[in-house]
């Protein structure tokens, strides 16, 4: 399927900042554009502000003024709704309403023609929803852009009940010819995006309520070992306390309120009390002129040992041993765990360093300190601690002089299962594989719309298949005993990666 003509005309229906957005991508791809909003005068407006960014972007150089001049020309304000007759797509960026957009696209059903695709920009709504009270809802599709429209990559083509395998077709090709990465999806709550990144929100959310760690120091950690752009609150922060809540607890209704998608409290506290990030000048962090920036706790220096004893595998941490050859710290290694078990580090202490399985540290009978996740322990530069109440405090301070002579920044936080970078990627890599299995999107898909759509580090399911399948279920099935709420309790997909992979493992044995 091929996209839509460049002379064709595509129509923009609502006028905010997305709207403007989408209208400006349109432009620059070489498509007559109109825009058209309910508000007197508010399309002319916006066709003016979206002129300005293209004078913006010729005086940066990133547009010639030829080509400038020409998207000028080709953009005109629609004063009634009847002036998109001859759009070929029409795109709707209004309100989060169902009622208002069925109104809407029922009013385009009766002016547009018969070959024009008919797209909402929805985040939250169902797109089968909307386009249920059309005549021909098989050219109804979503086209769920990413704010700054014009600066972000993604969109999501999201295929409704009824929606036309032609028109997705169309709508993925069009995207890319306006140089987006589109990615195909179900008409799901949340869609790919907001539906697989709800946990990195949750679990950041709910270390707080359990006094894990303070946000500062929550961000630090996964900015720092987990390898993502943005701490969780300070992305809720910049994407609006109320927004992020909406979001989270409209897709905890559209899933009968599972259990996994459980809305936060403090979150809801924190909107209550008007703290809705940087637009209201304070969430979790201050954003007043003089706010001081958030500091994470961080420990003070502290000696290395002078040896270090490695007993078995590693696994994904099993970069430290070199890593700590590196630091000038003796390194010997010993077979002291079982076949396929993770081993673990020791102090000459006698205390052991475990990466986090999923239990608290004071489950075990033993003196023993878990360390946290990392997206790569060689160029990571923080890392979490989480000792048990039975290790003595000269065991903590070795345990942390270790780490800070492998060059990192180390954070002691409370004992909580599964700590912070663990539970947190092994419920992205949970909820990919279900959405996966459910036939949301497909792999690439998935991993692509979490790369692009909130910058991770890396896609959960590549990521998954680093860890295993088996270690990831591991994890959380200890995470359900510490929690038997359901929130833990790990899908089918998991479960049967698991297994395979067990099998695999055992018929190469």
């Amino acid at each position: 399927m091929t996209a839509i003509e460049r002379s064709r005309v595509v129509a923009v229906v609502g006028t905010g900042t997305m709207g403007q957005g989408i209208a400006q991508v349109a432009l620059v791809a070489g498509h007559p554009v109109r825009l058209y909003d309910a508000l007197p005068g508010r399309a002319r407006q916006a066709a003016e502000a979206v002129g300005a960014r293209l004078d913006r972007l010729t005086e940066k150089g990133r547009l010639d003024a030829a080509a400038r001049d020409s998207a000028k020309a080709r953009l005109l304000p629609a004063a009634d709704l009847s002036e998109l007759a001859d759009a070929a797509l029409v795109v709707e960026a209004v309100l989060e309403q169902l009622a208002v957009k069925q109104e809407l696209f029922t009013a385009l059903e009766d002016i547009v023609g018969d070959d024009c695709l008919l797209a909402t920009n929805t985040s939250s709504l169902s797109v089968t929803a909307v386009a249920g009270a059309l005549r021909h809802p098989g050219r109804f599709v979503g086209l769920h852009f990413f704010n700054p429209a014009p600066l972000l990559p993604l969109v999501e083509v999201v295929s409704g009940h009824a929606t036309d395998e032609a028109t997705a077709a169309r709508a993925w090709a069009t995207a890319a010819a306006w140089g987006k990465t589109p990615v195909r999806c179900a008409d799901t709550p949340g869609f790919v995006v907001n539906r697989v990144a709800r946990p990195y929100y949750a679990e950041a959310l709910r270390l707080h309520e359990e006094r894990a760690a303070d946000p500062a120091t929550i961000d630090a950690v996964l900015r720092e070992c987990g390898g993502f752009r943005m701490g969780p609150f300070e992305l809720t922060d910049l994407i609006g306390q109320d927004v992020n809540e909406a979001v989270t607890r409209s897709v905890w209704e559209s899933f009968f309120q599972d259990a996994g998608f459980t809305p936060s409290l403090a979150q809801r506290r924190l909107v209550e009390s008007g703290r809705l990030g940087r637009k209201s000048g304070r969430g979790w962090f201050g954003y007043e002129d003089g706010a001081p920036a958030p500091v994470p706790d961080t420990a003070p220096p502290a000696e290395p040992p002078s040896s270090v004893v490695v007993h078995g595998e590693l696994f994904a941490a099993a970069a430290l041993p070199e890593l700590i050859e590196e630091a000038g710290i003796d390194v010997i290694r010993k077979e002291g765990a079982l076949p396929g078990r993770p081993g673990w580090l020791e102090l000459p202490c006698g205390t052991r360093l475990f990466l986090t399985d999923g239990k608290a540290a004071d489950s075990s009978s033993v003196p023993l300190i878990h360390f946290d996740l990392a997206l790569d322990y060689r160029t990571a530069t923080r890392i979490a601690l989480a000792p048990s109440a039975t290790v003595a405090e000269k065991s903590v301070r070795a345990a942390v002089g270790l780490f800070q002579a492998l060059g990192k920044q180390v954070s002691v936080i409370a004992d909580v299962p599964g700590m912070i970078v663990g539970r947190t990627v092994a419920m992205l890599v949970d909820f990919a594989l279900d959405a996966e299995a459910r036939g949301v999107a497909s792999a690439e898909d998935i991993d692509t719309a979490m790369r692009l759509g909130v910058n991770y580090p890396r896609g959960p399911l590549d990521w998954g298949a680093e860890l295993g399948a088996g270690r990831t279920l591991h994890l959380l099935e200890r995470l359900h005993e510490e929690y038997p709420s359901g929130r833990y309790a790990a899908s089918q997909a998991l479960r049967r990666r698991a297994a395979a992979e067990a099998a695999s493992e055992g018929a190469g044995s």
